[in-house]
């Protein structure tokens, strides 16, 4: 009965990573990529320039500013800088023209150590990674469904394969080199069993976040079809004050930055929201940031824009919530430092790689059948292509993504978009090119060219920006740096890889003249 359940663990393991394997590894790429987000967009705006810190300096330039140029607006945000994201950035609503009207949104980057206006080029940077990976370009909520799901199979998977793996662990400190089939085996195991803390937790954590979305029968059997009177009583907006229609001016904000630091025991702040300012009800509302494990939604205090005396502060969150906000923190990560972010990414890949490894060997079992076949079965030449063009097809257009956005010009009208079109259309070709070539080239000339691509990244930006590796090194700015390094890391890789696969062929050509059980071990394995 026991060997029976396994077995049937394993059936479901192999067939749930099959069918949605190539859409976990995208997500599961794209997700990784989106730990370094902010450092990505950085990038990918460099006119945004880095400087040291200093709160309580940035905000009151964002003060000033917005007093020059917004002074009749109802209300201002102000994002401030931080280690991750250079731009202090502000934004005002217009007063509306009549009752009723909403007034529209201005916003502008400013230095956040001079206080001038910065025109960063157009670009979703890394941002269009992280809505990718839970939205998949896709209309809402469709790309939030699909991924939803996506995540579930991924959970079933991951727990079918540790009840199908009797010595998981034992198999995670074996690993047989150039052992063909064995090889990728031990490959999957060791990336699968090292992280598997980081998988579930992951997995699981993303089920959490949208659990609303897909278990919403609780909130249904409680408010009817008012949903949004639920998110209301859950996420309480602060209410706007009325207008007193008394000129009154607004007090210095940089001094309530430590003010709120003590209601929040050493928290710092990440925006502020300032309603009817240069008015007698004016209030100013300071928003933490994610600084801690556990995510405090709508975390914040309010200020009196007038006097600067504490008006209120949202109240610790209940126990339900605060367990939610520790998934969606360690989802998140956003309250990482440089070294755990670092970990993050390290365990991303890791799953990554467990994705296509699975892949590669649920191919590689069936063609043993067909080793001596002058062609594949339909089906298995369909799941080679979409092995190629989902991994080594997905990694090259990242590249691209990344090459658009200094080869295009600056001032080109929606060149956020061209920059993701150039993304699609990049992978669209890698499966149109899988489908022209044979299997093994393939992958070897994807792997190469995606080793040029990411290679060409530095060397692009170094000829058509100051921004190069020499100069960003000089001046520490480390995201830029450490942006050049990744990409010249990933291209040596994939270089690498390349060249082992073709080595491999080239041993396996060899050996078809006289094929062995061996030699055959040897071509399932490189396939």
């Amino acid at each position: 009965m026991k060997e029976g359940f396994r077995q049937a663990m394993a059936w479901l393991h192999t067939w749930a990573g099959l069918v949605f394997g190539w859409l976990l590894f995208a997500i599961f790429l794209t997700g990784t990529l989106a730990y370094f987000k902010d450092e990505i967009s950085h990038w990918m705006q460099p006119e945004i320039a880095a400087h040291s810190l200093d709160s309580e300096a940035s905000l009151a330039l964002a003060q000033d500013y917005l007093q020059q140029h917004a002074a009749g607006a109802s209300r201002w945000l102000i994002d401030l800088p931080d280690a991750r994201d250079p731009g202090l950035k502000v934004r005002w609503q217009q007063a509306p023209g009549k009752p009723g009207e909403r007034g529209r949104f201005e916003s502008r980057t400013l230095d956040a150590q001079t206080g001038a206006e910065v025109q960063g080029r157009e670009s979703m940077g890394g941002e269009f990674f992280y809505r990718f990976h839970f939205q998949l370009q896709m209309p809402y909520p469709w790309g939030r469904w699909l991924a939803t799901l996506a995540a579930m199979v991924m959970f079933v998977a991951l727990i079918s394969g540790i009840i199908t793996h009797k010595k998981i662990f034992k198999d995670f400190f074996t690993f047989r080199p150039r052992k063909g089939q064995r090889s990728w085996l031990d490959g999957h195991n060791a990336v699968g069993v090292l992280v598997l803390p980081f998988h579930l937790m992951i997995t699981y954590s993303s089920l959490v976040i949208f659990m609303s979305m897909v278990m919403p029968a609780s909130i249904v059997a409680s408010y009817g079809s008012d949903v949004r009177k639920f998110y209301d009583e859950v996420f309480p907006a602060s209410k706007t004050p009325e207008r007193a229609d008394v000129a009154a001016p607004l007090t210095a904000m940089a001094p309530l930055l430590a003010k709120a630091s003590e209601q929040w025991a050493g928290g710092h702040t990440a925006r502020l929201s300032v309603s009817n300012p240069a008015d007698a009800s004016a209030t100013v509302v300071l928003s933490r940031a994610g600084d801690r494990v556990v995510h405090d939604f709508g975390r914040a205090v309010t200020f009196s824009g007038v006097t600067g005396q504490l008006l209120s502060s949202t109240p610790d969150q209940p126990m339900a919530m605060a367990v939610g906000g520790a998934f969606y923190g360690l989802h998140m990560g956003h309250f990482a430092g440089p070294l755990l972010r670092w970990l993050y990414f390290i365990c991303g890949l890791a799953g990554t790689a467990m994705i296509g490894t699975g892949l590669v060997i649920w191919l590689g079992k069936r063609q043993l059948k067909h080793v001596k076949s002058a062609a594949l079965p339909f089906e298995l030449r369909l799941v080679e292509v979409l092995n190629i063009a989902s991994m080594a097809g997905l990694v090259s257009a990242v590249a691209v993504f990344f090459l658009a956005n200094r080869l295009l010009p600056v001032s080109l009208a929606g060149r956020a978009d061209w920059e993701v079109n150039a993304f699609f259309m990049a992978w669209g070709l890698s499966v149109v090119h899988a489908v022209l070539r044979p299997g093994r080239k393939a992958w070897i000339e994807q792997l190469t060219l995606g080793a040029a691509l990411f290679i060409a990244v530095p060397l692009i930006n170094a000829l058509t920006t100051p921004w190069n590796l020499g100069a960003t090194l000089m001046q520490r700015d480390w995201a830029l740096a450490g942006f050049d390094l990744t990409c010249l890391a990933t291209g040596l890789f994939l270089g690498w890889a390349a060249r082992k696969m073709q080595r491999t062929g080239e041993r396996v050509s060899v050996r078809k003249a006289s094929p062995s059980p061996r030699s055959i071990t040897v071509e399932q394995g490189a396939n």
